[in-house]
């Protein structure tokens, strides 16, 4: 299958040469990448090229925006990935190389004409900065100023972007399927379904209604909040958005928390607080939060803020959960924060994660080992990757069945993870989060909370009993059709045994016809004091050939 994309990965090789990615690559220590390092440098020598220090950047962004993604999330992986490449995956959040200014008040013009926006360029904006604030995987940021004196930034779709990222998900599809049919890991996961269900996320980040529609109510789940702030949209086209603009710091500049005197250790338990709560209060989770999308507060011209909120930013890609999802995460969670691994076992089972013959202690064993050594660990001490690797590797070995709506949500902690890690590696994640988890799974299964909501869902249940009296005449009527269609069925099953033992019978006629023809032909033809065997046997013969012929046309 991979080798109908041969033209495409011909390419990324290329680009990969190009750049020189082999001299990126660290044999030392990460052994494994050797292999494809001596790939890229059997091409090299055609391109004479020699290696760029700013190589890995620019080969993901000519690669395309799948590529930037990937990039994206490694830039908060410093576990994972060499400082000198992380240096380079960072510029890829919001340095980007832009795309012509041009075509960017194009597409605002594009969005006006189309009915997006009521008014033209000029009478939308008062100033409209022709150098980008920012420029992304998906979009590029300008800002600007509305004849109202509000200060805006205007997000634009890049030209061309979503045929390029339908081929790639094709390649990765293929990718997929193909790891997916010789790894059992790969299949744990549902990798396919991942792919696919990230497909759908990529092409919805391309539609910037829907990226407004999810900042709203984002916005609306944190009004007036002391934790975070969601800016306002003013106006929104598929291609183009107009936003409030705010005043923050990237959450990767550390460094500027340090000099306006902030405390970073608060920010990083407002952070995971902020997580938590969109998790299981809200169920509607920012399923993106590379350093890019997230910032920190600050006054006008900089200036320390006394209480910074985050900032959200870029909510086209959000998660939920089903409630039952909800609880089986908060569970899950809580039983690894209480070392209770048998708990652990017992809801995953419950799940229907684990195959029926199981060895149930031997999994519990495992993860005990597995995830036990992380508890009670300041977050630079746990070794996230490498628990992530060795639970998908317990899930091959034991053949769980891990569902794909939560794999969006495993992203989520990675990225989580990794910005806190840069953020404040002393942080305990686990003392911060079991409270919360503990009041959260209390609430759902407070009783009185449930007749709270039997209450609320009351007038719609009396609603619905008018409907009872249809709703029996139709079930029993139902019934009766049922009953009738079993009847029929029942005749026709009976008619077709019928003509079972019938065809059977007929079968044997024919054969017995067939042989019986055959024997005494033969006869006829062997024993020469028949005067009439020129004649005779013939007949028999022909006999024989009829009996077949009459099995086959009736």
């Amino acid at each position: 299958m991979l080798i109908t994309h041969r033209k495409r990965l011909f390419q990324l090789w290329q680009i990969c040469a190009k750049y020189r990615l082999d001299t990126h690559l660290n044999h030392d220590e990460m052994p494994e990448l050797a292999p494809l390092a001596r790939l890229i440098a059997s091409h090299h020598a055609a391109w004479f090229a020699k290696p760029q220090p700013n190589g890995v950047k620019l080969a993901l962004e000519e690669m395309g925006t799948l590529f930037l993604k990937l990039g994206q999330l490694l830039s908060t992986r410093r576990d994972l990935v060499p400082p000198q490449i992380i240096e380079q995956l960072v510029q890829l959040q919001d340095r980007v190389k832009p795309f012509d200014v041009a075509i960017v008040k194009q597409q605002i013009e594009k969005s006006v004409k189309d009915g997006g926006f009521g008014q033209s360029l000029d009478e939308l904006f008062v100033r409209f900065d022709e150098m980008p604030l920012a420029a992304a995987s998906i979009a590029q940021v300008h800002t600007a100023r509305l004849h109202d004196g509000r200060e805006v930034v205007v997000k634009v779709v890049r030209p061309g972007i979503r045929e390029q990222i339908l081929a790639d998900f094709e390649l990765l599809r293929d990718l997929a399927n193909w790891t997916s049919a010789r790894l059992e890991p790969a299949r744990a996961i549902h990798i396919i379904d991942v792919v696919e269900d990230y497909r759908q996320v990529m092409l919805n980040e391309l539609d910037l209604t829907l990226e407004a529609d999810n900042t709203m109510q984002m916005r609306n789940n944190f009004l007036h909040s002391r934790l975070m702030y969601v800016p306002e949209v003013y106006q929104a086209s598929k291609n183009v958005m107009i936003m409030e603009r705010i005043e923050g710091v990237p959450i990767s500049q550390t460094h500027i928390f340090d000099e306006l005197g902030y405390d970073r250790a608060s920010l990083a338990e407002k952070g995971l607080t902020i997580f938590f709560t969109q998790v299981f209060r809200d169920n509607f989770f920012h399923a993106d939060m590379h350093p890019g999308n997230v910032f920190v507060e600050t006054l006008p011209s900089g200036t320390p803020n006394p209480n910074p909120r985050y900032i959200a930013l870029d909510c086209s890609i959000v998660g939920e959960l089903g409630k039952d999802d909800q609880l089986l995460v908060a569970r899950l969670l809580l039983s690894v924060m209480n070392n209770n691994f048998t708990g652990l076992v017992d809801t995953i089972a419950r799940a229907g994660w684990i195959p029926p013959n199981t060895d149930r202690y031997a999994l519990m064993r495992d993860m005990r080992r597995t995830v036990s050594p992380m508890i009670s660990k300041p977050i630079n001490e746990i070794d996230f990757a490498g628990v992530l690797m060795s639970i998908l590797d317990i899930a091959r070995r034991y053949h769980l069945d891990i569902p794909p709506q939560l794999m969006l949500l495993l992203k989520t902690l990675v990225h989580v993870e990794g910005l806190g890690r840069d953020l404040y590696p002393d942080l305990d994640i686990w003392s911060l989060a079991k409270p919360i988890l503990t009041q959260w799974v209390k609430q759902q299964l407070d009783p009185l909370q449930k007749m709270q909501e039997l209450r609320g869902q009351l007038p719609e249940m009396l609603l619905s009993f008018n409907d009872l009296p249809k709703l029996l005449d139709n079930s029993l009527q139902s019934l009766a059709n049922l009953g009738g269609h079993q009847d029929l069925q029942l005749r026709e099953m009976q008619q077709i045994r019928a003509d079972i033992l019938k065809s059977r019978q007929q079968d044997w006629v024919a054969l017995l016809g067939f042989v019986g023809s055959l024997f005494i032909a033969q006869q006829v033809a062997t024993f020469s004091i028949w005067q009439v065997s020129s004649w005779l046997a013939p007949i028999f013969y022909l006999l024989a050939v009829s009996f077949v012929l009459w099995r086959i046309l009736v």
